[in-house]
């Protein structure tokens, strides 16, 4: 299966934010849309970094409070990884495990057209676990 599988269930809809934001705002919007990583964006939808629960951590542990105020550009992670729809499951896991990385953007074209968590890698495994298991069950009870 490909990303473009994830894609399909759970929608292209991603949370973005330009490099001028502020990490206080990105925190806000991180805060009110329950979710650990916004992607950073430019011209034209393009992928600049990522900003995730764990830039935050770093962050205020390096500069306290006072990094409220600074550009996500300054804090992004940055250059990302990113994949396209056709990358196989089986590689984006291997990219977060290897990466230690929960966040993969879905690149199309240049531009940005999704957003694979490892939660989404997840229930993906869970599901094909079920329907082999289904399949063999089934294939035992009929022999």
């Amino acid at each position: 299966m490909h990303v473009a599988g994830i894609l399909n269930d759970k929608g292209g809809t991603v949370v973005t934010m330009g490099p001028r934001s502020t990490v206080k705002e990105a925190i806000a919007l991180m805060a009110q849309k329950r979710i650990g990583a916004v992607v950073i964006v430019g011209v034209e939808n393009a992928v600049l970094g990522m900003f995730s629960e764990r830039d935050v951590v770093r962050v205020l542990a390096q500069k306290g409070p006072e990094a409220l105020t600074d550009d996500l550009a300054r804090h992004m992670t940055s250059p990302v990884f990113t994949c396209t729809p056709e990358t196989l499951i089986d590689e984006i896991m291997q990219l977060m495990t290897s990466k230690k990385f929960r966040h993969v953007p879905v690149v199309d074209g240049g531009a940005l057209s999704g957003l694979v968590s490892i939660g989404d890698v997840v229930k993906f495994r869970l599901a094909e676990i079920e329907t082999e298991h289904r399949a063999m069950r089934d294939y035992i009870a009929s022999a």
